[in-house]
């Protein structure tokens, strides 16, 4: 039963508060007269005591004489593959663009890592795309895949090997409860276009475990056709939900809800028929009943939107792009949909800016949708950053990870410096890493985004990539719960 405006208006009252973060001192959007609700702060909700006296994280980054990562001190970093440098099993180099990462317990004390590779367009286009392994292949004319690499228990022997191939634009992903990982392509190229020769816009399972599990790649169109960038799974209810990454109009959040008797599983996704179970968009409403027509209105943090779904008419968008299958009211849309994690209960969703193309700017908003009150509270809003290029300042969150030790883990894709950040629970921010890796020039500096942060197994090392050139790192160091 959809929750209606009235019981939703009753629950507000008591909405959790949430998580606020900004880009840099005085610029937290907090606009008067903001749609929605922002909950004061209470015994329940307040830090615990003195808190507030303690600094967070682990202290001020320290240059690299490598020129590639900023740590704290006591920390350290070793690189696992580097794109031109490091190779697979077969012989080739790693494959360029790293991008989601999902870590697994692999046998006799071994790590599995699956490593999306957002490589766009056809192979000719990329120095080192990921290589057409045999029976892995989607569409040969495509450049993008996913790579696992296996670290040994005491992680003195590395390997990687091509996990799918012929893919496109590997962005984000999610791991899944069984096992696996679902690697989301960010793109809606149609055979004939760009050099492709079969559709693309699709989620792939992909099992670190069984290499003959992804022979014969075949798209879980149960999932839709669009520019995918993140997957969580719901262990409880069985409900998928996708973030779509683009723009004219912006893209939408959906939830897929699994047919009637479906029990989820390794290799289970790739049985489905291609329109199996029920595709929808949100459509949000306020404590007083008003449509939401895009996420960007919430300018404070503790903002809680009820939540309707809205089936999808062509999950396929075999003449219509599905965003725009839907007109201006119906749905409610964000821009640059990015980053989920599963957590908590409920996955933590990451809008990475608005600009104009939206009713409010911010430079990164993270919420968090809860599937039994059927709500989504901001937790995370960063005002827009008006000095990027200056160290200390954090905008443009993609890819998100929940610590082990309390907080968030953010991957910085905005202007500027570039930086792995994380967030404690009352909202205060401290830096974590900070890519000194100039792929510019000394008069231009550029720096790449990170991408992909997930912790190991047993939760000592913080893996993460720095996108371009490809570089996965690992890191480590005296962790502690951050309050």
């Amino acid at each position: 039963m959809p929750l209606t405006r009235r019981d939703f208006a009753k629950r507000s009252a008591v909405a959790g508060a949430g998580v606020a973060l900004t880009g840099s001192v005085g610029v937290l959007a907090t606009a008067p007269g903001a749609i929605g609700q922002e909950v004061p702060e209470t015994d329940a909700t307040a830090p615990a005591a003195g808190a507030r006296g303690r600094t967070p994280g682990y202290g001020p980054l320290i240059p690299d004489p490598a020129g590639i990562l900023a740590l704290p001190a006591g920390f350290s970093y070793r690189i696992i593959t580097r794109t031109g440098v490091t190779t697979l099993e077969t012989g080739e180099s790693t494959p360029s663009n790293h991008d989601g990462t999902a870590a697994f317990q692999g046998p006799r004390g071994t790590t599995l890592l699956v490593n999306n590779h957002e490589l766009k367009g056809p192979r000719a286009r990329w120095p080192h795309p990921v290589p057409l392994a045999d029976g892995l292949v989607y569409d040969p004319a495509a450049a993008g895949g996913c790579t696992v690499v296996e670290i040994s228990r005491d992680g003195s022997h590395i390997s990687e090997r091509v996990g799918i191939a012929g893919t496109s634009t590997n962005c984000a992903g999610g791991r899944t409860p069984w096992g696996t990982w679902l690697t989301c392509e960010e793109t809606e190229d149609k055979a004939g276009q760009n050099g492709m020769t079969k559709d693309h816009g699709y989620v792939f399972e992909v099992d670190p475990h069984d290499i003959r599990a992804a022979r014969a790649p075949r798209p879980v169109k149960a999932l839709g056709r669009y520019a995918h960038e993140a997957v969580v799974v719901d262990p409880k209810r069985g409900h998928l939900y996708l973030t779509e990454d683009a723009d004219r109009p912006n893209g939408l959040l959906y939830r897929w809800t699994p047919p009637h008797g479906f029990q989820h599983g390794r290799g289970r996704l790739r049985t489905l028929a291609d329109d199996a179970g029920v595709l929808a968009a949100p459509r949000c409403f306020d404590s007083g009943g008003r449509f939401v027509d895009d996420l960007s209105r919430a300018t404070k943090t503790g903002t809680v939107y009820g939540v309707d779904w809205i089936e999808v008419p062509d999950r396929d968008a075999r003449t219509t792009p599905v965003r725009k299958q839907f007109g201006d009211r119906d749905v409610t849309r964000a821009r640059k949909l990015e980053g989920m994690w599963w957590a908590d209960g409920g996955a933590y969703i990451v809008s990475s800016y608005a600009r104009a193309e939206s009713p409010v700017r911010h430079d990164g908003q993270v919420w968090f949708y809860d599937p039994r009150r059927r709500t989504l509270t901001l937790k995370v809003l960063l005002g827009v950053n008006p000095d990027p290029g200056r160290d200390g300042a954090f905008d443009g969150p993609d890819n998100i990870t929940v610590s082990p030790y309390g907080g968030l883990i953010i991957a910085e894709d905005g202007e500027g410096v570039q930086h792995l950040f994380g967030a404690t629970d009352d909202g205060r921010t401290y830096p974590i890493a900070r890519n000194d890796l100039n792929i510019g020039t000394p008069d231009d500096p550029a720096y790449s985004e990170f991408t992909g942060p997930v912790f190991s197994p047993d939760g000592r090392t913080l893996f993460a990539n720095i996108q371009e050139p490809g570089i996965m790192l690992a890191i480590t160091g005296p962790w502690r719960r951050q309050r």
